[in-house]
């Protein structure tokens, strides 16, 4: 028995909109304050994630802010040839204030205003709901350049994991394209995505599917490879014909939604491993066949 229509179009609402704006207005007002330690330095707070881009569903608890200094930038100049890359580091000038400083200061403030409620993590500071206010996650983090040319860049972010790994991440991006998606497929895009977030609730519920297996942030990238033309007309065909061209294509080719990386990449830490993604598709495919 397939996943009944009506179902499906409850699975692509959106979910809570207001609070989690507040939320994230809360938050940033505190952070942009004129008093905090960092507060001389060039920064910019932003949403991230699911809130950001209009694919939260009732589930989703966690509003994610990035705190992303300006002032300071890390780069990437794999690309280059040799002179090239000798250019372009000539015209690098070592920062004075660097991301453990900055990420020292924001945790510090944070701490100052929200006390216990405070949990510093390996990414990302934790701040746990209160009242009205959700649960958020705030990332320190600073600006990457990623080079094409001696002087020539793409910017995102970046951070550093405890044991020096460094992400690069390209959250503007993302949310661009995704958008740029979601109206070439005359508004399906971001309303699929969400019914993709439900079934994977669903499917970890049911023991189908383990935690972390296919975070969301994947399963926007997947779907962002899908044709245009697949997306559309009742949920059933719209699931079912973006889901079955999604299991029948190459997807060593699939890009994430920046456009920066391969989707699936064993070796990357912010690519998604291909095994994942099969075990994904595979649980979602015995859902689908045992409603």
């Amino acid at each position: 028995m397939a996943i009944p229509e009506s179902q499906l179009e409850t699975w692509s609402h959106q979910g809570s909109i207001q609070q989690s704006k507040a939320t994230g207005d809360t938050i940033r007002t505190v952070l942009e304050n004129g008093l905090a330690p960092y507060a001389n330095q060039s920064y910019t707070a932003f949403l991230q994630g699911s809130y950001a881009n209009d694919t939260n569903i009732f589930a989703d608890s966690d509003v994610d802010i990035v705190m992303r200094l300006n002032s300071t930038y890390y780069y990437d100049l794999s690309f280059l040839t040799e002179t090239d890359r000798s250019t372009a580091q000539s015209n690098i000038t070592p920062a004075t204030y660097d991301l453990d400083d900055f990420k020292r200061d924001v945790t510090a403030w944070l701490v100052k205003k929200y006390g216990t409620a405070v949990r510093p993590g390996t990414k990302a500071i934790f701040i746990k709901e209160e009242g009205a206010r959700r649960d958020a996650d705030v990332l320190p983090c600073a600006v990457l350049r990623k080079y094409s040319g001696p002087y020539e860049y793409v910017e995102g972010i970046c951070f550093f994991m405890p044991d020096g790994t460094r992400i690069d991440n390209f959250p503007k991006q993302h949310s661009v394209n995704c958008t740029t998606k979601h109206q070439n497929t005359s508004q399906w895009f971001k309303r699929t995505v969400r019914v993709y977030k439900n079934m994977r609730n669903k499917m970890i519920d049911r023991g189908l599917l383990g935690e972390g297996v296919a975070p969301s942030y994947f399963l926007e990238g997947m779907l962002y490879n899908v044709p245009a033309a697949k997306f559309g007309g009742p949920q059933t065909q719209n699931f079912c014909n973006t889901f079955n061209w999604t299991c029948e294509a190459d997807r060593s080719k699939f890009v994430c939604a920046n456009e920066q990386f391969y989707l699936l990449n064993d070796y990357s830490p912010v690519t998604w491993r291909a095994a994942n993604c099969n075990k994904f598709l595979n649980a979602a495919k015995s859902l689908w066949n045992n409603w």
